[in-house]
């Protein structure tokens, strides 16, 4: 993509949201609001004619529901696409699955004018992210790689079995995403066993929505999948995902893995942020850990998984040819983090590998494979 301006149609059946929208982006010197659009009939018109970089889609609107026309750009016209939804949980649940359909982002509706100071940065950040976002295209049939990278796509079905008398219950896997990240976690933890030791996600994703995620992933995997709550305990076969706009933190009490949930300064602007968690993952757990940074924009979790290596863990980040967006990997191969750089479909065997043998010295060949 050129360095020119990110030219952006919103697409949304109230006017109100429309301008709120619209003024939230009128003082980004890179970003232009090209046009509106009250439904995806006269959004297709003016796809056609704008030419638009990134469009804002609402989820609820007359004569075509937002997925419904998701489905139809993602197969006729791929391009960018950051869904508006609101906080109603048959909203979310839909937001969600506008993700798992091929949209980049999600956002929460503003509530109404005073709502667009504190919306500016995150929406413009969420426009750009999704500018420089890798799109798909079509989903894949069932079974096969999406996207460029070897392997095919690795399913629970294939996998999905105990890890044996070498699994370790104190290790920690802890996973950091962004943009594209939920799609990208959802592969990878299908792929993992019922018994694979505790792991904490970090996705960057608004409040209420990483519920409706956590419920999602929890219907799909053979882990148990809940959105964190403070004091949570952390064990074998539960994978505890950073609620929206609050940090997570590992730590243990004598032999026992627990998480505090808290609030505190956005760290590389983020909060849930994979720094945050991986630092404090490093101190706690150490060499027992193994961290996972997936496709996202910017630089958070490369700190935090430099730490984790220097303490001795294993480290795994996603590869560009199957990133959605390269940028978080990129800055941690640039620090020298990461100690395996693996397309998506290859991460659950690895960290399978190395939780479930472990003790075997031979086992750890593929960190150097």
């Amino acid at each position: 993509m050129s360095h020119s301006e990110i030219r952006v149609l919103i697409v949304d059946d109230s006017a109100i949201v429309s301008k709120i929208l619209s003024d939230a982006l009128s003082g980004e010197p890179d970003l232009r609001v090209v046009g509106t659009a009250p439904d995806p009939y006269v959004a297709r018109d003016k796809i056609l004619a704008l030419s638009p970089d990134v469009i804002t889609l609402d989820i609820e609107m007359p004569r075509m529901d937002g997925l419904t026309f998701l489905r139809k750009l993602i197969r006729y016209r791929p391009m960018p696409v950051v869904v508006i939804s609101s906080l109603a949980q048959r909203s979310c649940r839909a937001a969600i699955e506008a993700l798992e359909l091929g949209a980049v982002e999600v956002l929460a509706k503003p509530g109404g004018p005073y709502s667009v100071g504190e919306l500016r940065d995150s929406l413009a950040a969420k426009i750009r992210a999704a500018a420089s976002s890798r799109i798909r295209g079509a989903p894949a049939p069932a079974g096969t790689q999406s996207g460029a990278g070897p392997g095919p796509v690795t399913t629970a079905a294939t996998t999905v079995r105990t890890l044996g008398p070498f699994a370790q219950s104190n290790r920690v896997i802890a996973i950091g995403a962004s943009t594209g990240g939920t799609e990208a976690i959802a592969q990878v933890l299908r792929a993992l066993p019922k018994d694979t030791p505790g792991a904490l996600v970090v996705q960057h994703i608004p409040p209420v929505f990483s519920r409706a995620f956590a419920d999602r992933l929890n219907g799909m995997c053979a882990m148990e999948v809940k959105e964190a709550e403070d004091g949570d305990s952390l064990r074998s076969g539960l994978v505890l995902v950073a609620p929206g706009d609050l940090h997570m933190v590992l730590r243990k009490r004598g032999t026992e893995y627990f998480i505090n949930v808290k609030n505190g300064p956005k760290i590389c602007y983020q909060r849930p942020s994979a720094d945050v968690l991986f630092f404090s993952v490093a101190e706690t757990a150490g060499p027992l850990a193994t961290g996972v940074l997936l496709t996202g924009m910017g630089a958070d979790g490369a700190q935090g998984m430099l730490k984790m290596r220097q303490a001795g863990a294993h480290t795994i980040v996603q590869d560009e040819a199957s990133c959605v967006v390269f940028g978080m990997p990129r800055e941690a191969i640039g620090l020298g983090a990461a100690e395996k750089v693996l397309a998506l479909g290859r991460i659950a065997p690895a960290l399978v590998a190395a939780c479930g043998k472990h003790d075997q010295p031979e086992a750890l060949a593929f960190i150097h494979g």
